[in-house]
């Protein structure tokens, strides 16, 4: 299939990369905002991830030509729903996801398992760590708000999350966002009281987990119009 690549960082040649060898060919790659939608017309698919004060433009650009979109951008998702209005008025295709690595998504479900089986267990505090490389803009990650939801959804203690500098209340989740060099993603969920402590965690070893999620989220919405995450390509109810 023929990918256009949109942010060419080092994700944008990871994922250039990994798609060469899945034999695709590389139509177009956009490094940087001023590009135009014609300029992907002829893609099967477009995989983005850039910067957040792009990402809805680009988004865009892509439901114009009805080009299919997957987009590991974070730091937007307070459009999120004025993204999807459009992708389903436009009849475009979009796949978001605020990690795409295989290894996170199966970490999904087991935050929101424990998270099920921790609810009405008061004594037990729940807080979030995330750890990234410096150049990561957002804070905290998209990853690490998508677990802080998961666990709100499916614990009845929880209302809201907080970063830990912020003011936190009984019924909010404590996230902490460390930014250091050279680390690609670290994410753990912590549950503790007196007597014990219930730790889980992912780390990831390098990009690459992130680069071949999105490629094969790529290869699974083209041909596809609607509005579909991992869970759809990994076949996760």
């Amino acid at each position: 299939m023929k990918i256009s690549i949109i942010g060419y960082g080092k994700m944008g040649r990871k994922i250039e990369n990994l798609a060469l060898q899945r034999g695709h060919e590389i139509y177009f790659v956009a490094d940087g905002p001023d590009w135009k939608s014609d300029d992907i017309s002829g893609s099967d698919a477009a995989i983005e991830f850039s910067q957040p004060s792009s990402a809805i433009s680009n988004i865009h650009k892509c439901f114009d030509t009805k080009v299919p979109v997957v987009v590991g951008t974070t730091g937007w998702y307070d459009q999120l729903d004025d993204v999807v209005n459009q992708c389903q008025t436009k009849e475009g295709a979009l796949l978001t996801s605020t990690n795409f690595s295989l290894g996170v998504n199966i970490f999904f479900e087991i935050n929101k398992k424990l998270a099920s089986l921790m609810s009405g267990k008061s004594d037990y505090k729940v807080s979030i760590e995330e750890i990234h490389h410096t150049q990561k803009l957002d804070k905290p990650s998209g990853t690490a708000i998508t677990i802080a939801e998961q666990i709100i959804s499916n614990h009845n203690g929880y209302q809201k999350w907080n970063l830990s500098e912020r003011h936190n209340t009984s019924n909010s989740i404590r996230i902490d966002a460390l930014r250091e060099e050279n680390i690609p993603g670290t994410h753990s969920v912590n549950y503790q009281n007196y007597i014990d402590e219930i730790s889980i965690s992912h780390k990831a070893k390098s990009r690459e987990g992130f680069a071949l999620g999105a490629v094969l989220a790529a290869e699974f919405i083209q041909g596809k119009k609607g509005v579909f995450s991992m869970q759809d390509v990994l076949a996760i109810q």
